[in-house]
């Protein structure tokens, strides 16, 4: 599956740029990241609205885009040329095959993108492993929602984790969480194809990872919850600052009680914890 690229640019923008996220979100974009003036999307080729896009006008400020398929690239070359290892507290490393080893730190993941999100350069990646690091995962079960890479899956089984489970919807993802699993060590992290309605309540989890969209976020909390453990805790991220609050009314009304948000140019994660 390949994706389109939108580059926007919005006069203001700020706020333009937030309000027009929060009106193109529902149309299937998948991920939203910020630029001086304006903001870049992601959208499936399959799904691509750029129709849609030029009927939505504002009052207040205006915007255009240019879309760019992104082609199947050689990503070892790729990471080579622009990437460098991605640090976390000083206590975390998240490198590419080619980096040289550093023992420095305490935790250590060897990632190879490919053609999936999720490499630790993102604000939200970072923000998620950040907290992580605060929690005790030790002989938890943990399931990884949109795993990527499978970079937060491998964390957790490193920090101790008795059982993860990653799933995504697109396959080169789930091929791809495979590889990196396997070139860290985890081989036993089951990753698997599919969405949240793979959830079973038969399971359940010390911890749920959830670092996609908002709109995905708000289809899948409810049977998040269902398969969370009580006084299990909730990872959320991929959301701007200014989604928060209404986040937050959801996961409430789902018996989860906010524990901690932070965030990191504009991007949140929250963290919430499940009542009996």
């Amino acid at each position: 599956m390949n994706y389109i690229q939108y580059t926007f640019k919005v006069n203001p923008p700020e706020p333009g740029s937030d309000i027009l996220i929060a009106c193109i979100a529902d149309l299937g974009f998948e991920s939203f990241e910020n630029t001086p003036d304006g903001f870049i999307a992601y959208i499936q080729e399959d799904l691509d609205i750029d129709t849609d896009l030029k009927t939505i006008t504002f009052d207040d400020f205006s915007y255009s885009f240019t879309k760019n398929q992104i082609e199947q690239v050689n990503w070892n070359e790729e990471w080579e040329k622009n990437f460098s290892p991605v640090i976390v507290n000083d206590t975390c490393c998240i490198r590419a095959p080619f980096h040289q080893l550093d023992k420095t730190y305490k935790y250590e993941m060897v990632i190879m993108p490919k053609m999936s999100f999720g490499t630790g350069h993102h604000d939200t990646t970072w923000l998620v492993c950040k907290n992580m690091l605060d929690f005790d995962f030790k002989n938890k079960p943990v399931f990884d929602m949109g795993t990527g890479t499978g970079v937060l899956a491998i964390l957790a089984k490193k920090l101790g984790a008795s059982k993860v489970i990653g799933n995504d919807i697109d396959e080169w993802s789930v091929e791809n969480a495979r590889e990196n699993c396997h070139n860290n060590a985890c081989s036993d992290i089951e990753i698997i194809l599919g969405d949240g309605n793979l959830f079973s309540n038969n399971s359940s989890y010390d911890f749920v990872l959830a670092n996609i969209n908002k709109n995905v976020l708000k289809k899948y909390i409810p049977k998040i919850v269902q398969i969370l453990k009580p006084e299990g805790f909730l990872f959320l991220s991929g959301f701007f600052k200014t989604d928060t609050d209404e986040l937050i009314a959801l996961c409430t009304a789902n018996y989860l009680t906010p524990f901690k948000q932070e965030v990191k140019n504009e991007w949140t994660v929250l963290i919430l914890q499940k009542v009996n």
